[in-house]
C-alpha cells in the first residue's frame, strides 16, 4: 500500500500494473524530452538574433509538422497494447462477482456453491493492532496467487467503482450493467483499495481488501466456508 509522502506508484503486484508503470515512465521521458527541447529553443531565441534565413525555411516547417506525429505514435502504440491486454480475458481460473451497495461490497464466488459474503469496513473501535484505519474490512477477498481471476462488477443502488491500485484494476460498478476485468497476483500479500466513484455520504467508508495466498491455502479456506 502507499506510504506517507510517497510520490510514485505502489509496488506492482500484477503484470498489468507493471506494464502501466513502464508506460508511465516512458511517457514521462517523452514529456521531459519535449520540455527540454522547447526550453532550449526559447533560450536560443532570447539570446541569439534570428535572421530571415532561419525563420522562413521549408525544412523547419516540415520537421515541426512530422515530429509531433512521431511523438504521438510513440505514445499510442504501447498505450494500445496495454488496453488490449487489460481487455483480454481467456479461460479464467476463478470468477468472482462484486456488487456495490451504500456503503459496502458483496462478493460471490460463482465457481463455488453458496460462497457469498458482505465486506464492511472495520470500525476504528474494533480495529485490531497493526491494521489500517478506514482500509480494513471484516471479510477479505481471498484469491489464489498466480491464477487468472476474473471479476464481474455491478452495483445495486448508485454508481461505485472497484479499484485496487497495486493490481492495476479500476472498473465502474453500474446498476443494471455487468462490467468485467481480470488480474493475476504475482506474489502473496494484502492489497488495499477503495471505492473510486463518489457514491454518497459514506463514500470513503467502503474499502476493498484483496488477499493473495498460495493455492493450497485458498482451497482450504473455500472448503471451510462451503462445508
Amino acid at each position: 500500500m502507499a506510504n506517507h509522502s510517497q510520490f510514485g506508484f505502489q509496488d506492482a503486484s500484477s503484470p498489468i500494473m507493471e506494464e502501466l508503470i513502464k508506460f508511465h515512465d516512458h511517457a514521462l521521458m517523452v514529456a521531459l524530452t519535449i520540455c527540454s527541447l522547447v526550453l532550449y529553443l526559447l533560450t536560443l531565441m532570447l539570446l541569439e538574433k534570428l535572421s530571415s534565413n532561419t525563420t522562413d525555411v521549408q525544412e523547419v516547417e516540415l520537421i515541426w509538422t512530422i515530429l509531433p506525429a512521431i511523438v504521438l505514435i510513440l505514445l499510442a502504440l504501447p498505450s494500445l497494447q496495454i488496453l488490449y491486454m487489460m481487455d483480454e480475458i481467456n479461460e479464467p481460473d476463478l470468477t468472482l462477482k462484486a456488487m456495490g451497495h451504500q456503503w459496502y461490497w458483496t462478493y460471490e464466488y460463482t465457481d463455488f456453491k453458496d460462497l457469498t459474503f458482505d465486506a464492511y469496513m472495520t470500525p476504528t473501535t474494533e480495529l485490531p493492532p497493526g491494521h489500517f484505519r478506514l482500509l480494513e474490512v471484516d471479510h477479505r477477498v481471498i484469491v489464489p496467487m498466480e491464477s487468472l481471476t476474473r471479476i464481474i462488477i455491478t452495483a445495486n443502488d448508485v454508481l461505485h467503482s472497484w479499484a485496487v491500485p497495486a493490481l492495476g484494476v479500476k472498473t465502474d460498478a453500474i446498476p443494471g450493467r455487468l462490467n468485467q476485468t481480470s488480474f493475476i497476483t504475482t506474489r502473496p500479500g494484502i492489497f488495499y483499495g477503495q471505492c473510486s466513484e463518489i457514491c454518497g455520504a459514506n463514500h470513503s467508508y467502503m474499502p476493498i481488501v484483496v488477499e493473495s495466498t498460495p493455492l493450497s491455502y485458498f482451497e482450504s479456506w473455500s472448503s471451510l466456508l462451503t462445508s
